[in-house]
Order: structure tokens, then sequence, then C-alpha cells
């Protein structure tokens, strides 16, 4: 329990939350995006198979959707011991870049996946490495003090 001394990091709690929401909504695409493409499917009598399909608009769903997902632990880990030992207010304005990033993705990479990737994803992609730096140096500066 907090005492009067202590108070909640509300700044990392919110980034926390956005982060989860935007998580969600894209697992949501991704359901959305699968249900629409066995209906298209099954109208031109053709079967629709959601891990082998090579269908673009599904692998760009799948691709937004675990982008998200492949640097979920060490960003919300160094979020949160950033919060705890170096600065609230730190790890509020770094999380929220990173989720602004993650949460740009999409509109990045577009409806569907070609066979070369859009190099405006490196924006997104590089600008999210660059938080989780950011985040892992300044532990890395408290505890060698």
């Amino acid at each position: 329990m907090l005492t009067e001394a202590t108070s909640m990091p509300t700044g990392p709690v919110f980034v926390t939350v956005v982060y989860f929401a935007v998580y969600y909504a894209l697992l949501l695409h991704v359901m959305r995006t699968k249900r629409r493409l066995r209906s298209e499917y099954r109208d031109r009598g053709e079967e629709f198979d959601r891990y082998f399909s090579q269908d673009r608009r599904m692998l760009a769903a799948d691709r937004c959707m675990l982008n998200m997902l492949e640097h979920m632990p060490p960003f919300v880990c160094l979020l949160w011991l950033h919060a705890v030992f170096v600065s609230s207010l730190g790890a509020t304005v770094a999380g929220s870049a990173y989720v602004a990033t993650r949460a740009t993705y999409p509109f990045l990479l577009g409806p569907s996946v070609g066979t070369r990737l859009p190099s405006r994803l490196l924006v997104a992609t590089y600008g999210g490495y660059g938080v989780v730096l950011y985040l892992a140096a300044a532990l890395c500066v408290v505890a060698c003090r």
C-alpha cells in the first residue's frame, strides 16, 4: 500500500494502459481482417487458410500486431524500472514516444505487405529501439553510481 510519502506514478500507468489499448486494437484488427478475408475467399469459392495463406492484407495485419508484441516484455519492464529508479517523468515521456512509434507503424506500413517493406517503417522501428535503448542506458547509469 502506498503511504503519504509516496505517490502513484500516474504517467507510467497511463502509458501502460494506452500501450495495451493499442495492442488489443491491433489484435481486433487481425481478427477483423481474418473474418473479412474468409468471407471474400468463400464468396469466390476458394478456401482461406489463415496460417498458410500469402494474402498480403493478412500478412500486413499480422505484422502490425507482432510489431507491438515483439518488444513488449523489455519495454514494459524497462518503463517501470525507469519510473521507479530513475524518473517517473522521464519514463512517461520516453514511454509515450515508444507508444507513438508503435501506433504509427500500421499507418506507415499500409493495408498490405509487398515484396519489399517501405523504408518509412524505419522511423517507427528505430524510434522504438531508441526509446528502449534510452530506458536501459539510464538504468545502467543509475545502477553504476
